[in-house]
C-alpha cells in the first residue's frame, strides 16, 4: 500500500517543491529589477550604457535588417498570390506594411533580439560570475547591479524599439523589391495603398510600444538568469538556454495580451 502511495505523494511533493522554486525565482527577479532599473541611468554610468547599446544593439543589427529583408519579400509574393486572385495586387503596400507594423517585426526582432543580445548577456553575466568578478566588486564597494546589470537592462529596453523600426523599414523595401521590381506592380499603388491605410499612432507607434515592452523582458530575463546561475560551466550554459526559451515564450504570449489590447477592442 506504501508502494503505491510513494508515487503520487511524490509527484505532489515534485510539484509543489517547483512551484516554490518558481514564485521565489520570481521574487528575486523581481528585486533586482526594482534594484537595478528603477531611475535613469547615471551620468557616471552613462559610457557603460552606450558601450552596451553597441553590444547588444548594433552587433543583433546585421542579423535583423537580413531577416526584415527576406521576411519583406516573402510577405510580398505571398500576399501577391492571394491578392492578384481577387484582382487587389495594388493592395500589396498595405499588406505588407501593416503585417510588418503591427505584428511582423516586434515579434520577429524579439526572438532574433533574445537569441542574439540575451543569450550572450546571460553567458556574460554567468561568466563574471563564476570567476568571482561580482563579489570583487561587491567587496570593493561597488554595487555590481547598479554597475553591471543595470546598463544591459537600459542598453535592451532602448535597442531593441530601434531595431524594430529597422526591421519595418527593410521589409517594407523588401516587399517593394518583390512586389514593384519583380511582380510589376505600379510603384505609385504600392506607396499610395500604404500611405492611405496605415496609421501613425494606431500601427506604427503600437508596433513601437510592444517592442519596448518585449525589450524590457527580454532584458530582464536575460540579466536575471546570468546573475542568478549556479557558478560553473554547466549552470552557465543551462542559464543561456533558459534565456531564450523563457524570453521567446514571453515574448509570444505578451504579442497575444498587447495584440488584444490594442488591436481587438477588449475592455
Amino acid at each position: 500500500m506504501s508502494g503505491l502511495n510513494r508515487g503520487p505523494l511524490g509527484a505532489i511533493t515534485s510539484l509543489g517543491r517547483s512551484t516554490i522554486e518558481v514564485i521565489s525565482a520570481i521574487g528575486r527577479a523581481g528585486m533586482l529589477l526594482a534594484q537595478a532599473g528603477v531611475g535613469l541611468p547615471s551620468r557616471e554610468g552613462f559610457s557603460l550604457w552606450v558601450r552596451q547599446m553597441h553590444f547588444v544593439g548594433v552587433l543583433s543589427l546585421a542579423i535583423v535588417l537580413v531577416s526584415g529583408l527576406f521576411i519583406g519579400m516573402v510577405l510580398a509574393l505571398q500576399g501577391y498570390t492571394i491578392l492578384v486572385g481577387f484582382g487587389a495586387e495594388e493592395a500589396l503596400g498595405q499588406m505588407v506594411s501593416l503585417s510588418l507594423l503591427r505584428e511582423l517585426a516586434p515579434v520577429v526582432a524579439a526572438l532574433l533580439f533574445a537569441g542574439r543580445a540575451g543569450s550572450a548577456l546571460t553567458a556574460e553575466i554567468g561568466l563574471m560570475k563564476a570567476t568571482e568578478q561580482l563579489t570583487s566588486m561587491e567587496m570593493i564597494g561597488v554595487d555590481p547591479l547598479k554597475r553591471i546589470v543595470a546598463p544591459r537592462l537600459w542598453a535592451g529596453f532602448v535597442s531593441l524599439p530601434l531595431l524594430t523600426i529597422g526591421f519595418s523599414v527593410v521589409g517594407i523595401l523588401g516587399g517593394k523589391l518583390v512586389g514593384v521590381d519583380w511582380l510589376g506592380i505600379y510603384e505609385g499603388a504600392y506607396w499610395s495603398s500604404m500611405q492611405s491605410n496605415v496609421d501613425f499612432v494606431g500601427d506604427v507607434m503600437n508596433g513601437v510600444v510592444k517592442s519596448l515592452v518585449f525589450g524590457l523582458v527580454v532584458s530582464w530575463i536575460a540579466v536575471f538568469q546570468g546573475y542568478d546561475l549556479i557558478p560553473t560551466s554547466e549552470g552557465i550554459s543551462r542559464a543561456t538556454t533558459r534565456t531564450v526559451v523563457y524570453s521567446s515564450l514571453a515574448v509570444l504570449g505578451l504579442d497575444f495580451v498587447l495584440t488584444a489590447v490594442m488591436f481587438g477592442d477588449i475592455g
